[in-house]
């Protein structure tokens, strides 16, 4: 990867063959774990303004019609997590000029408390083509990251790292964008109805926008080494008419720019007359016998509605380099390879302007794994007939970094093919996000994707995500129980990564249900050594019998870690509230047990005392802890949670306990069930009253 400075550009096509469409990618850290920004895409003319607002892309308008941009969210990374966005270069409009990538902040935090701020661009096999760092960030409120443009026949790149103090209604004002002030957001949301939640409606085809004529632009530069200097953008002419985009307020929501159609969350009431009524369904599960059965109906079923409903198919491949386009998917292709063919479970293909975009699938249900030599033959096919990647389907979910099998890659052949996974769980995040938050296009592709959920989640798919914490799991939970596990054994780093494998799939079935992405939360700065991490991890595990892990949703400061202790077989959720400044001790309590009032009884609550609680949860409760108490017990007598020499009370702390089951595996009483549910009830039951608290604000235009 070429790394360039501030204010440099290189051109993408000098860079990769594979440059037509890209994967940008922004990231930073923060020792809280709970510093985060909002991406957004600015497509421009070569007047340097947006033509209309379709032409603005963010969390409530994440994709365009025509493909050419897909935000794909924050993904979790060995370091922490970064935002992604698709971008297909050739689906983008000859009236487009320029692409800016840029992200804001909220609720008065500034890029100069973030840490390793950066931007890479990669292209459509994965490979990591160009980046760059910001190291001078301040008081900035929102950033230009970099942009795309045009020159010629190709595309550049120029690392912009220009900041903005007016947070984005200041960026948004550079290019033709008005932002209602805060002063009359609250009545103009009333009146066009933004502050509360759309009827799900069938949405009209978007008009297209008229493509400018391609303005003369000097020829493409015969090298891609950086230059100190930027090329000067082009003067701006009359400014495009101006359209109202988001601005912030309070109560963050999933809903887009354009009315989709959704489901409802409480079906409508039955019309059977008793529970033993199976209601009709189009992919039918109950009659599977076997894996191979499985195998075949799960790959049949998800490509289909792949091919049928736009927006999932483009949603599940964006982020594997396939272009916006006609996709058309096939099931037991017989495919030659030395003297016996194989069939693959699964092709998809993508075309875009006569151009073909194909990926092999394999598949596996049931947990059971996938099989290296099978991988490594279909990684040897599509190399040979010039396919672009590999896809595998599990109920694995992967680490970032660490393929789910290794395969060897012959250096000597020019075309590279790219090895991606997905689990199960993954699937039935991004078609519950569609149907229940953002919206698809129409009322029978939302039926469709209903329906593909209604399968995965039937107990004979086979589909039902990471279900067993491994072989190593057993050996090291009775080891611990003996006290006969001992430092650098290698079974505890295998017991690590699956606890950090069931984290991300707690994450994934929570973030399904709210709407927002949920994600793990990894203090650790950009270039650590993740096994390192990991590693000690496990010596802990040797050393106290905990595994413990943070997370956070996305668009809320609370953390909240989660502690699984194998000796007690009790898993721990807790979350860290700060105290409002100025409050009155007693009032502040009051009011606290006020926004609990719907929590469980058994919640414990204990006072901070001294120091802010920045340390987090997870780090424990430290000298700071004061006095404590379960709901039950405070809420006759709130005062008892004050301390009685006067200290001052700086937060609190919440945590619920909940017992974990002694089997690996997904049965009724497993320790991956009992983790899933400690954490939903933890969530839904505590950490969403204190929406007053801790939520941040949303946009409205």
């Amino acid at each position: 990867m070429q790394e360039i400075p501030k204010g440099a550009n290189v051109s993408l096509t000098a860079l990769s063959e594979d440059a037509g469409a890209v994967v940008v990618s922004l990231g930073w850290s923060s020792a809280s774990g709970a510093g985060d920004a909002d991406v957004s895409v600015l497509l421009l003319d070569e007047n340097g303004k947006v033509r209309d607002e379709n032409d603005f892309y963010f969390y409530n308008n994440p994709a365009a019609a025509d493909g050419s941009v897909q935000l794909l969210g924050k993904v979790p990374t060995d370091n922490g997590d970064e935002d992604r966005i698709s971008v297909d270069l050739t689906a983008v409009p000859e009236g487009v000029a320029r692409i800016v990538v840029a992200a804001s902040r909220y609720a008065g935090a500034r890029f100069g408390d973030l840490d390793d701020l950066r931007m890479t661009v990669a292209d459509r096999s994965g490979e990591p083509l160009v980046g760059y760092s910001i190291d001078d960030a301040g008081v900035e409120t929102a950033f230009i990251f970099g942009e795309l443009y045009r020159r010629g026949e190709e595309w550049k790149f120029r690392a912009v790292g220009q900041g903005y103090e007016t947070g984005l209604a200041g960026l948004a004002t550079d290019f033709g964008i008005p932002v209602l002030e805060d002063s009359e957001d609250s009545e103009e949301a009333k009146e066009t109805g933004l502050a509360g939640e759309e009827e799900p409606v069938e949405a009209a085809a978007p008009a297209e926008s008229p493509a400018a004529e391609p303005a003369g632009e000097p020829a493409a530069e015969p090298t891609s080494q950086p230059t100190s200097q930027p090329e000067p953008a082009p003067a701006p002419a009359e400014a495009a008419a101006p359209v109202a985009v988001p601005a912030q307020t309070r109560g963050r929501g999933p809903r887009t720019t354009r009315k989709k159609v959704t489901l409802p969350r409480v079906a409508k009431k039955s019309l059977a007359e008793n529970e033993s009524w199976s209601q009709a369904r189009l992919f039918p599960a109950p009659s599977l016998k076997s894996d191979r059965e499985r195998e075949v109906r799960a790959t049949s079923v998800l490509l289909s509605v792949m091919a049928q409903v736009p927006e999932f198919g483009r949603r599940l491949t964006a982020g594997f380099g396939a272009p916006a386009g006609r996709m058309q998917t096939f099931t037991e292709v017989s495919l030659p390879h030395g003297d016996t063919p194989r069939r693959p479970d699964g092709v998809i293909r993508v075309e875009r302007a006569g151009k073909l975009w194909t990926a092999l699938v394999e598949t596996k249900t049931n947990g059971n794994p996938l099989k290296a030599e099978q991988v490594q033959a279909y990684m040897d096919i599509a190399a040979r007939r010039g396919y672009e990647a590999v896809i595998t389907l599990s109920n694995d979910v992967a680490l970032e970094g660490r393929p789910m099998v290794e395969v060897k890659v012959d250096g000597r052949r020019k075309h590279k093919v790219s090895l991606w996974h997905l689990s199960w769980a993954e699937v039935a995040h991004q078609a519950q996000m569609l149907i229940r938050h953002e919206g698809v296009g129409n009322a029978a592709h939302a039926w469709l994707l209903q329906e593909l959920l209604e399968y995965l989640r039937h107990e004979q798919s086979g589909c039902h995500g990471f279900q067993n914490m491994g072989a190593a799991w057993v050996p090291v939970r009775k080891g611990i129980e003996d006290e006969t596990l001992g430092l650098g054994d290698a079974r505890t780093v295998e017991v690590v990564e699956s606890w950090e494998r069931l984290i991300r799939q707690v994450c994934l079935r929570l973030g399904g249900e709210l709407g927002q992405k949920a994600l793990p939360v990894q203090r650790a700065r950009r270039g650590s050594d993740p096994q390192a991490r990991r590693v000690s991890a496990a010596d802990r595990l040797c050393v106290d019998g905990k595994l413990s892990a943070e997370l956070r949703v996305d668009g809320t400061s609370s953390v909240i870690a989660v502690s699984a202790d194998l000796r007690t077989s009790k898993v721990r959720t807790t979350v860290d509230v700060p105290a409002p400044e100025g409050a009155y001790p007693l009032v502040m309590v009051k009011r606290l047990l006020k926004l609990l009032a719907e929590a469980p009884a058994d919640l414990h609550v204990e006072s901070l005392l001294g120091a802010e609680p920045g340390a987090g949860p997870g780090a424990g409760a430290g000298p700071g802890s004061g006095p404590r108490g379960t709901l039950e017990r405070l809420r006759p007598e709130p005062g008892d949670l004050l301390p009685v020499d006067g200290s001052a009370v700086v937060g609190f702390r919440l945590s619920l306990l909940k017992g974990v089951g002694n089997t690996r595996g997904n049965a009724e009483s497993g320790f991956i069930r009992s983790v899933d549910e400690a954490v939903e009830r933890f969530y839904h039951g505590v950490v969403a009253h204190l929406g007053p608290v801790e939520g941040r604000g949303g946009r409205r235009g």
